[in-house]
């Protein structure tokens, strides 16, 4: 018996699929390297902002480490933008071509995302950036759990998985997956490091703000009131 209508499109889907999975192993050698700077971008960032590298510099530095954080992030940035530059620099396959879903990606992905990294990266820019350390002798280590954060722990994660993504739908490159999967996995790796460094700094104290208040998501847990 013949099937029309839905069976030539899945059929054609899972070809597209298969054809998909079968060229990832014939990747041209700028997608491999790609992947591994991603990946060694992201294990030195971790090592970097670790509480063992942390201490051990304080008693190695003395005074002078309260101005890792800024030599840190101005390390980050600079790679990381060597690191853009490399991805951008060779051809690479276009993987989705639809106009409605640049669009809609841009509406409910990269704008309501881009809202929530600006509004999170205002709130902690001196702390996290480094920059306190310039007028501040033992710049102060805060829980902010106002505003934003009274809804999810760590929305500067959540902003910027919306914004990669949608980025990624709109301009839906080989060398952007590659990206964008690799940051994914660095991101929800990275929040169960950073939560165990908050439940040693602020013990109870954040122990009780998690208990309340969701990590990613706002719908699950009640907000602190």
């Amino acid at each position: 018996m013949q099937i029309y209508g839905e069976g030539p499109v899945i059929i054609s889907l899972l070809k597209h699929l298969t054809s998909i999975i079968a060229n990832s192993f014939n990747l041209n050698y700028h997608h491999w390297l790609l992947a591994v700077f991603w990946v060694v971008y992201c294990c030195v960032h971790s090592l970097l902002a670790g509480l063992r590298l942390k201490f051990y510099l304080k008693t190695k530095w003395g005074k002078w480490s309260r101005y890792y954080r800024l030599m840190y992030s101005i390390f980050a940035a600079l790679t990381l933008l060597i690191l853009l530059l490399f991805q951008y620099s060779f051809q690479s396959e276009l993987l989705i071509s639809s106009v409605w879903i640049k669009y809609i990606s841009l509406m409910i992905l990269v704008l309501p995302g881009f809202v929530i990294m600006i509004l999170s990266i205002y709130k902690y820019f001196r702390l996290l950036s480094g920059i306190r350390s310039l007028y501040e002798a033992v710049p102060a280590v805060e829980l902010k759990i106002e505003g934003i954060h009274k809804y999810v722990r760590h929305p500067l994660y959540a902003g910027t998985m919306l914004f990669i993504w949608g980025l990624f739908l709109i301009f839906p490159f080989l060398n952007n997956l590659i990206a964008v999967v690799i940051i994914t996995v660095y991101i929800i790796i990275g929040i169960q490091l950073e939560e165990k460094k908050l439940e040693i700094e602020f013990g109870k104290f954040y122990f009780d703000y998690k208990a309340k208040v969701p990590m990613l998501l706002p719908f699950f847990k009640k907000s602190i009131k």
